[in-house]
């Protein structure tokens, strides 16, 4: 098992010294949360909690990871990052390929990049983006991404995106991992189809054991099977070596950890002292225990 520790939309000035001690402990990787901004008024509800209200994240500041992460991997040696998850049809696909290689190449591989699809109307009208056939957008995205990253000249031509050859340089040495988040069955589809692997946003052990096994399903259906995939999966079973074993023996790759709610109406008031702390309870009390 990989264990990472998710920075829950911590104080900007806590990410740099939240890395090293994430690598000091033994974790494997530091995952980011994504967001653009907040609307002034909106009337869309947010579908991952149970009123589907989003106030909890006015004023909470969120850090671009594409900006932040060469920042991490410049303190750090070993320690790997990722998005958790990157709103990716709101962007356009030549300047996140160059984005991506860019952060590959700088911090030498040690990148994975989740996506998803924004749930908010109003992410896409900010950045001046259509809300209609915003799959389709995110499937021909993920093309346009892969097809860059490998460096050669790459073209496209699909039904939201046309793309003359070009080519970046330079180009990672290595893939980036591409895995796709979310809840709804295209998600779930999407990450079977054309992923590397699928992240799970929360919840037991037995819950995310039924979405594997529609997933694996699906994976079959594509021709799949074989091909790598991976799972990783936030999961309060993960606070024990117990719950750990849990999530290995239903097939997580990777443990997502956070030590406190993001989707909590309440400030988060923690010092950067005590979110040490957590980081090497948790080193002590989990990872440790079972490695």
């Amino acid at each position: 098992m990989r264990f990472a520790y998710h920075s829950a939309m911590c104080a900007p000035d806590f990410y740099l010294p939240l890395a090293v001690a994430c690598e000091e402990a033994g974790f494997d990787t530091f995952s980011l949360p994504d967001s653009i901004c907040y609307p002034q008024e909106s009337d869309s509800k947010y579908p991952y909690n149970e009123d589907g209200s989003r106030e909890f994240l006015e004023g909470v500041p969120f850090l671009e990871p594409f900006t932040i992460v060469p920042a991490m991997g410049a303190i750090t040696s070993r320690l790997r990052f990722s998005t958790s998850v990157y709103k990716l049809p709101i962007r356009q696909p030549a300047v996140v390929a160059k984005q991506l290689a860019s952060i590959a190449v700088i911090t030498k591989n040690r990148f994975t990049f989740g996506v998803g699809i924004s749930p908010w109307p109003d992410d896409f009208a900010a950045c001046q983006v259509p809300w209609e056939k915003r799959g389709k957008r995110m499937d021909e995205m993920i093309d346009i991404v892969r097809g860059l990253l490998t460096g050669e000249y790459f073209g496209y031509d699909g039904e939201i995106f046309q793309l003359d050859p070009i080519q970046i340089c330079p180009a990672p040495t290595e893939p980036v991992p591409i895995l796709i988040g979310g809840h709804a069955r295209p998600a779930l589809r999407r990450a079977a189809r054309v992923a590397d692997g699928f992240i799970h946003a929360g919840g037991p052990a037995d819950e995310f054991k039924l979405v594997i096994d529609e997933i694996d399903g699906y994976r079959r259906e594509f021709g799949r099977e074989s091909e790598p995939f991976e799972y990783q999966a936030m999961s309060g079973d993960a606070f024990s070596p117990d719950g750990v074993r849990k999530l290995e023996d239903i097939g997580v790759q990777e443990s997502i950890v956070s030590f406190r709610n993001p989707y909590a109406a309440e400030p988060d008031t923690r010092t950067l002292e005590e979110m040490v702390g957590q980081i090497h309870w948790f080193a002590d009390s989990v990872i440790a225990k079972v490695r």
